[in-house]
């Protein structure tokens, strides 16, 4: 068994393809394909189950995967310690549902690249189920995720609560929206809406909102960011959790503005899930504790101060 091919698998199983593995390993995808069978029939289980759609680990390969998380994490070790100049940059990945990006996702990064220069992080953003997949895969290392208040949280994933904070409108500062203290059911029926594509948690709540009154849908959109900018070129008007608002650029620079919904809305929470695991990626566990201490330094800054309507 050599180490590259537990290098190997773990490409493959980040990026879900023998394709996109072969392509950023620099090798042919049919010598990658060879190696990883050596590496099956060694150990006598098939990792890998091989499917049009890509590949993914198999229910055995998940079992074995935090051993090869620990064969790699002490080869990174060794190589530091023996002063390597030319170690293995290691990656992990952070499914995202979009939320809360910039005022939180960003000083993250900041602070871990200064940390650690030599590992990469890949940031995708995708709907909630698909980050919870990649996670039980070994897709992804983290999930940043929304729940609504009252949702249960899956006992498979490690879950550290980030932000809290309540539903509001985002609007554009000329909107007529805008000059009130609070907006109300009534008044979003009568505005063109960009709605979350169904799959998110803030589609689930503005259809829970309404409760079956018919609004005007102009557009529906995956996550928050191109939510926003649609909002400041004056397409509508969306609803989304405040500390996705507070602190935007697109806030800050007077682009957007938000009114908090009339009546008791539920908080919504921003968490941190990974896979319950034995063993996981020492670069996996930095950045969590990074993402927690940043969201414990600006939880009070992301919040939307209370109003009259709230």
């Amino acid at each position: 068994m050599r180490t590259e091919q537990l290098e190997y698998i773990a490409a493959v199983t980040r990026l879900g393809s023998l394709r996109r593995a072969a392509e950023e390993l620099r090798l042919s995808q049919p010598a990658l394909s060879e190696t990883v069978r050596n590496l099956e029939r060694e150990l006598g289980v098939e990792l890998l189950e091989r499917k049009r759609s890509g590949a993914t680990m198999s229910a055995p390969g998940r079992e074995l995967l935090p051993y090869i998380v620990d064969v790699l994490d002490a080869v990174d070790r060794l190589r530091a310690a023996a002063g390597e100049q030319h170690r293995i940059r290691r990656m992990v990945r952070v499914g995202t549902v979009n939320a809360a990006t910039v005022p939180l996702l960003l000083p993250v990064l900041r602070e871990f690249r200064a940390a650690r220069p030599h590992t990469q992080v890949e940031v995708v953003g995708a709907q909630q189920t698909d980050i919870h997949r990649a996670l039980l895969e070994g897709g992804f290392d983290l999930g940043l995720v929304n729940h609504l208040e009252g949702d249960d949280v899956p006992a498979e994933f490690e879950s550290a609560e980030l932000l809290r904070g309540r539903p509001v409108v985002c609007l554009r500062p000329d909107s007529p929206l805008a000059a009130r203290p609070a907006v109300t059911v009534a008044d979003l029926l009568g505005v063109p809406l960009i709605g979350m594509r169904s799959g998110y948690v803030m589609h689930r709540y503005v259809h829970r909102l309404l409760d079956g009154r018919d609004p005007s849908f102009a557009y529906s959109t995956d996550g928050a960011e191109m939510g926003k900018l649609m909002v400041a070129e004056g397409l509508g008007a969306t609803v989304l959790p405040d500390f996705s608002v507070v602190g935007d650029p697109l806030e800050r620079c007077g682009a957007l503005t938000h009114r908090p919904l009339a009546g008791d809305t539920p908080q919504v929470l921003l968490m941190l899930q990974r896979r319950r695991a034995e063993s996981v990626p020492q670069a996996a566990r930095e950045l969590h504790e990074v993402f927690v201490r940043t969201a414990r330094a600006l939880g009070g800054t992301l919040t939307a101060p209370d109003s009259p309507g709230r």
